[in-house]
């Protein structure tokens, strides 16, 4: 087999060369880090293994991790707190979506500098509340009147916050005229061709679009930084200007979608998708209770994109900051845990998936929580045998050569 920086290399190839090599920089910062970006070299050896019991089919957003949590706005204008990242979504066995979660709780947590105790202890308590609420056959949410603990404190902050603060934070005034703000971290330039080409497509967009009805005018386009494992697709973000109420302004995201990272591995037969973007889109729907705002697809140049209204990356659990507050820590837990059986029992019965009777049961029989949490605990040690594998070949210049 091939060595960990070639397969990661291999993996990474189709990706835009100059926003890869920050993938690589991000990666290499800890094994956290580099779980968030490997989710393919997770997939490839969970399908080599025996480890995990079977499981029922279930829509799984395919990289599910502690930062793969937030809030964002849903196309009702409420805050909703829930799974918000489904790039890699397919069909697939249940039981994967829990391995990918709970080592990430072995790696999140130990990169924070938590006791192996209290990392073992927050691994259960997600496999055990998981169960409890898949066992007890009802799809819940968390909205503000909902919510509690830190993630209470967390929505509210999100619902005070206003769209033109978003704005305001984003942007500057050049010549007189609003402009996106390009620092060069979070959102870099694109060429004068592209930008045209770009603002060209989302207005057409917008007069298509039934929410916005062609009374957005498209100001500005960057190419926008955010997450780990996306790093090095194609993503814009654009500046937009209410027609009747100049004051107002929309900044809306668009992703390309590549296959699932799973895609090779799965064995379930899946829809036939008529866009990758369609199946992220999908995926997205079925799972979550209620979508984000403007969630739609388009191609771009041959491209497929999932487009909707920006939502901040900093609309995540920080656990640095709750880190010694252990209450804190297991409210956030068995949310997450609560979030994930709500997620695929909401998607039971479509298009292959198991029906609700079938997760009913696999949550009633905890038998297979043990095996899945010795392979997780396990395969996080093995994260940090290829994190210092891959960390070794960083710094040995291997990606700086040969940038995929």
């Amino acid at each position: 087999m091939a060595s960990i920086p070639e397969r990661i290399r291999q993996f990474n190839n189709p990706r835009v060369p100059a926003y890869t090599a920050l993938k690589y920089d991000m990666m290499a910062e800890n094994a956290f880090r580099f779980l968030r970006g490997t989710s393919h070299l997770f997939y490839e050896d969970l399908s080599g293994s025996n480890a995990l019991s079977a499981s029922p089919l279930s829509w799984i957003s395919g990289d599910l991790h502690l930062e793969n949590f937030g809030t964002y706005k849903g196309d009702n204008r409420l805050v909703y707190f829930d799974l918000n990242d489904f790039d890699e979504g397919i069909l697939a066995p249940s039981a994967w979506e829990l391995v990918r979660m709970v080592t990430s709780i072995f790696t999140g947590f130990e990169s924070l500098g938590i006791r192996r105790k209290d990392i073992m202890a927050a691994a259960e308590l997600f496999l055990q509340t998981y169960s409890a609420n898949l066992g007890g056959g009802k799809a819940h949410y968390i909205e503000p009147e909902t919510a509690k603990g830190i993630v209470s404190l967390f929505i509210d902050k999100v619902c005070e916050r206003k769209q033109k603060e978003l704005v305001r934070q984003r942007t500057v005034l050049k010549n007189e005229r609003l402009a996106l703000r390009i620092d060069k971290t979070r959102l870099f330039p694109v060429d004068k061709a592209l930008k045209k080409e770009l603002t060209g497509h989302l207005a057409q967009w917008i007069r298509q679009d039934p929410h916005l009805q062609n009374r957005h005018r498209v100001l500005d386009t960057g190419f926008r930084i955010a997450g780990t494992g996306s790093l090095g697709v194609k993503r814009y973000v654009f500046l937009t200007r209410n027609l009747k109420d100049p004051k107002k302004h929309l900044l809306i995201d668009m992703k390309q979608s590549l296959p699932s990272a799973l895609q090779p591995f799965v064995t379930a037969r899946q829809p036939a998708w008529s866009s990758e973007a369609e199946r992220v889109v999908a995926v997205q729907k079925r799972m979550q209770n209620i979508s984000p705002a403007l969630l739609s697809t388009t191609t771009f140049k041959g491209d497929h994109y999932v487009l909707k209204e920006l939502q901040p990356t900093s609309d995540k659990i920080d656990f640095m900051v709750i880190r010694d507050r252990q209450k804190d820590i297991d409210r956030v837990i068995k949310d997450m845990a609560m979030l994930t059986a709500s997620a695929q029992l909401r998607s039971s019965g479509r298009q292959g998936s198991a029906i609700a009777d079938e997760l009913i049961e696999f949550g009633a029989d905890t038998s297979w929580q043990k095996g899945l949490l010795e392979y997780a605990a396990e395969y996080a040690g093995q994260v940090q045998r290829d994190y210092r594998e891959y960390f070794s070949a960083y710094k040995a210049g291997f990606f700086k050569n040969k940038r995929g």
